[in-house]
């Protein structure tokens, strides 16, 4: 019995536990394990913790597994082939919840008594998803898909289905998503994430309808979606995360070619560590967003004029017109390790870039030496969206305030170090009109501040003395911490408490502990109106 079982498989099939959908792994050995009786079939899993060796056991070795835990061996009945797209529809949307299922949904009462829970409308929810011919919309994920099936009973069953989630199924063959979307002629949304597909893409015909592919976590490499690009004329959303890719590779030039209604590119949880690789897709003239966040990326730069003649040089566009980038609105760049100035300054070259995320990357984390929100609003020109929140006007201006008075403070009789380092300085010094606000010491002595003070809002938050209305006071620049801690005791009537200091920043999520107690509030570039939080230490 277990011989007509194991012939059943085939080496390089893709299989999952009979008892767990979510446990998918590749057939690599069929046959006889010395020592055990019967027939086993060697399986290597997906995830690398679901086996206990790397396919040898007592020094013979049947197959050589991906990691030294990620293989086991099976017997046949503990595994399944797989089901068809259309039982899966059917195992998902037309099987009732069964009275276990029912007497499972309770919540306790105050008492720990169960109390049954009747969801409204369960009835009509479950009659309205049967009907196969109204689905729009259907997930089947981790249900252990391996076919289409009969072909004809797809289009017939679900006629109207627009979007498909078939993530971690067991679908190998690109041959059979093309039988699936030829047969859903008005599919435009599919995700076949978590699904390990054949290098070979020949044979794919055209996707027509599919605006938006989901391919994360597959194993795919840029060479493959170039080849799949023929076969995706209107393709407009393209996301290929966790999938190693660390080279753009171009078949025919040396930036990416066609892919000419694509908006959106998630190359996020990657391995891209060099920017020439990204430039590689600078010719991609309808790109709105590019998604590169979990990469290993050190710094940006816009190409100038010899790196676009580089790039052009292998066809035939015209130099003239040839804009990189020229319509990109969107760039996240969290959690790489960027941690210089100048890639932040580049972006300004961007022609339309507006959204930017540089969140965990150590120029934009002051924990590490990088910067605060408000350095870098004032260097980002055109930013209206920063690491998801939103620049306001007001943000803007007193940003790029606090960050010229942050300038002066430090490089003031350096002119030629301000304007290599400070690129936006002296623009901003002049929009604002903001004059030397330092105090300088001549033959008779200090001179007046030409600016005056800073209204400043004290808000105390610490536990120990109860709520406190808020105090704004007007206080020099030159204020330092340590002399601003002294000063909130005698504002607060605080006694025998250690005080630390917090500037509240609008759009960031927390505010930023002023932690040098030889900084004054010129220093740290705190501006007109600020908010600082007054709280005890711990």
């Amino acid at each position: 019995m277990e011989q007509s079982q194991s012939s059943s498989f085939t080496l390089g099939q893709r299989v999952h536990s009979s008892t767990d959908p979510r446990r998918v792994g590749t057939v690599k050995y069929l046959g006889n394990v010395e020592g055990y009786s019967g027939t086993w079939v060697g399986v290597d899993w997906d995830n690398e913790t679901d086996g206990k060796h790397d396919g040898s056991i007592n020094g013979v070795r049947y197959f050589q597994a991906r990691s030294p835990n990620s293989a086991s061996f099976v017997r046949p009945h503990n595994l399944s082939p797989g089901i068809s797209l259309l039982q899966a529809l059917k195992l998902r949307y037309q099987s009732h919840s069964t009275k276990q299922d029912e007497d499972e949904m309770y919540v306790l009462s105050a008492s720990n008594k169960r109390v049954s829970v009747q969801l409204l409308g369960k009835d009509k929810i479950e009659d309205k998803l049967s009907r196969f011919e109204e689905l729009k919309s259907a997930s089947i994920s981790y249900l252990g898909v391996s076919s289409p099936g009969d072909p004809d009973e797809i289009r017939s069953a679900v006629p109207n289905l627009k979007d498909l989630d078939l993530t971690g199924n067991l679908i190998s063959d690109w041959k059979d998503v093309g039988v699936i979307c030829e047969q859903l002629p008005h599919l435009l949304a599919l995700n076949l994430s978590n699904n390990l597909m054949t290098q070979n893409i020949t044979g794919l015909p055209l996707l027509k309808g599919i605006h938006v592919l989901v391919l994360n976590n597959m194993g795919i490499n840029w060479s493959q979606v170039e080849n799949l690009e023929h076969s995706l004329p209107v393709i407009e959303e393209l996301h290929l995360m966790g999938n190693n890719i660390s080279t753009i590779e171009p078949t025919s030039s040396s930036t990416v070619q066609g892919f000419d209604s694509l908006r959106l590119l998630n190359l996020e949880d990657n391995c891209l560590a060099e920017w020439n690789e990204i430039l590689k897709l600078s010719q991609l003239k309808s790109l709105e967003q590019l998604y590169l966040n979990k990469n290993k990326l050190t710094c940006i730069f816009y190409p100038d004029k010899s790196k676009i003649q580089e790039l052009l040089s292998n066809h035939d566009s015209c130099e003239e017109s040839y804009s990189p980038f020229q319509n990109l609105q969107c760039l996240l760049l969290g959690s790489n390790k960027i941690s210089n100035l100048a890639s932040i300054d580049s972006l300004n070259s961007f022609p339309k870039l507006i959204d930017i995320r540089l969140s965990d990357n150590p120029v934009a984390d002051p924990a590490r030496g990088g910067f605060p929100r408000f350095v870098l609003i004032a260097r980002l020109a055109k930013v209206e969206m920063l690491n998801g929140s939103e620049v306001s006007a007001r943000e803007r201006k007193e940003s790029e305030i606090r960050y010229v008075r942050l300038v002066m403070s430090k490089l003031l009789d350096n002119v030629e170090e301000i304007k290599r380092l400070h690129p936006r300085f002296v623009e901003l010094k002049n929009c604002y009109g903001i004059e030397d606000e330092r105090p300088s010491v001549g033959a008779a002595g200090p001179r007046k501040m030409a600016s005056g003070l800073l209204s400043i809002t004290l808000k105390y938050v610490g536990p120990s003395m109860g709520e406190k209305p808020p105090l704004t006071k007007k206080l020099p620049a030159t204020t330092t911490v340590g002399k601003l801690k002294a000063l909130c005791e005698s504002f607060f009537k605080l006694k025998s408490l250690k005080l630390k200091l917090f500037l509240q920043e609008e759009g960031s999520p927390l505010p930023m502990l002023l932690d040098d107690e030889m900084a004054s509030l010129m220093d740290i570039g705190i501006g007109n109106e600020s908010t600082i939080l007054v709280d005890e230490e711990s």
